[in-house]
């Protein structure tokens, strides 16, 4: 009886583990990988970027260069649910909007001022340790543009 319950213990540990570390993948912090992106001449960088929990929310800290080189520092607290949560710091958006897809994979939704003005995919790659975020949209001049950086979890 009590190896029973033994065993279902530790199955339902590993379940709730599987299920936390599924839920998971995108959090932590990821640095840009420069050689291995495609982000157009002149573009600000996200350098780093921090994915943690703060309550039931996720938070977001983003740390990177804008397009004259001087660092830039933004923040976004919400959830992956597609709705529009306010963002602090960026130039170029006031709301961001995630959407989990799948385990691996989050669509991405960029506004100012209620227009939208990038659209995208964040994509964690099955290993865990890179993402890929694709980014097409206008600038502020109203020029399209089409990025695609890739991040190195650390």
């Amino acid at each position: 009886m009590k190896t029973r319950i033994a065993l279902a213990s530790l199955a339902g540990f590993f379940i709730g583990l599987a299920v936390c570390v599924a839920a998971d993948l995108q959090l932590g912090t990821w640095k840009l990988n420069e050689e291995k992106s495609k982000i157009p001449a002149g573009a600000p960088k996200n350098t780093t970027v921090v994915y943690e929990m703060a309550g039931d929310n996720v938070k977001s800290t983003i740390d990177g260069v804008d397009a004259e080189g001087k660092p830039t520092h933004a923040e976004w607290t919400g959830k992956f649910d597609g709705n529009d949560h306010p963002a602090t710091g960026g130039s170029t958006y006031d709301t961001l909007a995630f959407k989990k897809v799948n385990d691996h994979t989050l669509s991405l939704t960029v506004k100012k001022a209620g227009k939208v003005t990038a659209n995208g995919r964040i994509v964690v790659a099955p290993d865990g340790k890179s993402r890929t975020v694709t980014l097409t949209g206008t600038d502020p001049s109203g020029k399209p543009f089409a990025s695609t950086a890739v991040y190195d979890k650390q």
